[in-house]
């Protein structure tokens, strides 16, 4: 019996367009979450302040105060969507 030929680029194509997809999904939900928090409201340059404050300088303290008050909005969230 004989192996079937795999088709490396192929297989390559569609791991990138995955890739892809992935990275444009993921820049969708984070414009969603800018929306949804209301960060929308503020200009560029504050709101990019903020996100590289965020991701640069934060104690660890400072971070698990972030994602618990992200968790409560996410859950509030949850139940305003439920009908």
């Amino acid at each position: 019996m004989m192996r079937k030929v795999r088709d490396y680029d192929a297989e390559l194509k569609a791991l990138n367009d995955k890739a892809r997809a992935l990275k444009a999904r993921k820049v969708e939900q984070l414009g969603q979450l800018v929306t949804a928090t209301g960060a929308d409201a503020l200009d560029l340059d504050t709101l990019a302040g903020a996100m590289l404050h965020a991701a640069e300088s934060a104690s660890k303290e400072e971070r698990e105060v972030w994602r618990t008050k992200g968790a409560a909005f996410f859950q509030r969230r949850g139940k305003k969507a439920r009908p």
